[in-house]
């Protein structure tokens, strides 16, 4: 018995829970069931998990009806595609019916047409390696194209020829690139030549189901993969254009490598770093997105001196705006579009640190602008190094070392995380006789300003100086 054999085995013994009574099911209402996709490809890669998908002859309504007096729970919010769900124990089950779907040229929209046979719904699916699909019950193994050979020699091909996958549903080629990213697969040459050719047809795709392709790449173990083959099929430039805009450009303290390649260093090391301080912890991808957009305001603002030298003057700034304007455009969350555009624009904080002659006003400074995101900013800013003067790299560490550890020292003295004034808007209105309004707000803005300054002051202390400050206000 092969590798491959053991492992399918052994995962289906660990779902017989699940399989066994659900076939008999299906197959006591006339019906056939299969185990289809993404389950069986991770079953022969030996990556169990509780989500199963599965294939039926039965229309949805006698798939709802079957499960609802099976499962836990049960919903419909598939229905339109001809998916029913439901919960039974700790797994996760749907079953679609077996269908075929094709895009109009100029809709965002598949229109689904139910189909007949396992094979005729095989044959629809994106690549070789999820078109395979295991019988129930009886455990029957379905490889009508090949998708074992291709899964033993980790390439992704098309069940059929890929123009006319990719024509019938072109977000294929972003999973082309999210699988290449979340396997390690390389992808067919044909493939990667459909893709080329047809990169335009990624524009009908709706930015929701775009924007969800992007997040699980970058979420991947191998990232790079996926980005490399989005920028080389010219896929990037409809759907991220300011990564491919980064490869004319070149780094201004490491002029042998451009910033393309630099960002997907960073990129990496990112990700080895959040793994390492934070084991075991699903993947971040707001960290991750911020380090692949952090340089995106070189090209927009490079210069060429006349020493030959080339500067990229408040490209921070500037890559911070157009990373939320990208992020926008791809109807990400406010809370992600605000997260990752402010790790952007700070990512350059920490080399105004120098050797480590920052104040301790400075360093509050740096903590409260960082706000909720320090920890993913150490990362970046760690990530943000890349050079290949072993010296140079040390005395970085070192010196970012050495501003996390005075973060922690005044962290542990000042309560840093919750860095407020003294006296509340309360007590500054009691302390003044004033009542709410504008001038609330501008002392508390004088007295975090103070606490930034000088550290905790106690409340009496805070009092004398907020009235000093206003007398010397009113007089003016």
């Amino acid at each position: 018995m092969t590798r491959v054999q053991e492992s399918v085995r052994d995962e289906l013994a660990r779902m017989a829970e699940v399989l066994d009574p659900l076939g008999e099911l299906f197959a006591g209402a006339g019906h056939e069931l299969a185990l289809v996709g993404g389950p069986v490809r991770d079953a022969m890669l030996e990556r169990p998990h509780q989500d199963l998908d599965f294939a039926t002859s039965a229309r949805p309504e006698e798939t709802e009806r079957l499960l609802r007096g099976w499962g836990d729970a049960v919903w419909d919010v598939g229905r339109a595609w001809g998916t029913i769900g439901c919960r039974k124990g700790p797994w996760q089950v749907e079953v679609t019916t077996y269908r075929s779907e094709e895009y109009d040229p100029t809709s965002r929209k598949p229109t689904v047409e139910y189909g007949d046979t396992l094979a005729g719904d095989l044959g629809r699916r994106d690549f070789t390696v999820n078109a395979m699909a295991v019988r129930v019950p009886g455990n029957v193994v379905e490889d009508p194209f090949g998708g074992i050979v291709d899964l033993a020699h980790r390439v992704l091909r098309t069940p059929g020829r890929p123009e006319d996958s990719f024509s019938d549903d072109p977000l294929r080629m972003m999973r082309a690139a999210r699988f290449a990213a979340q396997l390690g697969f390389t992808v067919d040459p044909a493939v990667v030549e459909a893709m080329t050719a047809m990169a335009d047809r990624i524009d009908i795709i709706s930015a929701e189901r775009v924007r969800d392709e992007l997040v699980k790449l970058v979420s991947a173990p191998y990232p790079r993969r996926g980005l490399t083959l989005l920028v080389e099929t010219g896929l990037a430039e409809r759907v991220l254009p300011e990564l491919p805009a980064l490869r004319l450009e070149r780094d201004e303290h490491h002029r042998h490598k451009d910033v393309y390649e630099h960002t997907l260093t960073v990129l990496e090391q990112s990700i080895d770093l959040e793994q390492a301080r934070h084991p075991g912890t699903p993947p971040d991808f707001v960290g991750r997105f911020a380090a692949l957009m952090h340089d995106v305001g070189k090209p927009k603002t490079r210069r060429l001196l006349d020493d030959g030298s080339v500067t990229f003057h408040h490209h921070d700034v500037v890559g911070a705006k157009l990373t939320a304007k990208r992020m926008r455009a791809l109807k990400f969350s406010n809370d992600d579009v605000a997260a990752v555009s402010r790790l952007v624009e700070l990512h350059l904080r920490f080399h105004g640190y120098g050797s480590g002659q920052w104040t301790d006003s400075a360093v509050r400074r740096y903590v409260r602008d960082a706000g909720e995101q320090l920890e993913r900013l150490h990362i970046l800013t760690r990530a943000d190094s890349t050079t290949r003067n072993r010296r140079k790299a040390e005395a970085l560490r070192r010196t970012y070392d050495d501003l996390e550890a005075r973060i922690g020292r005044l962290a542990e003295e000042e309560e840093l995380a919750s860095m407020r004034p003294d006296l509340d808007g309360n007590q500054i209105m009691e302390a003044l006789g004033i009542g709410p309004g504008r001038e609330v707000g501008e002392a508390y803005r004088f007295l975090l300003d103070l606490r930034m300054d000088e550290g905790p002051l106690g409340e009496d202390v805070a009092r004398e100086r907020l009235r000093a400050w206003w007398a010397e206000r009113e007089r003016s």
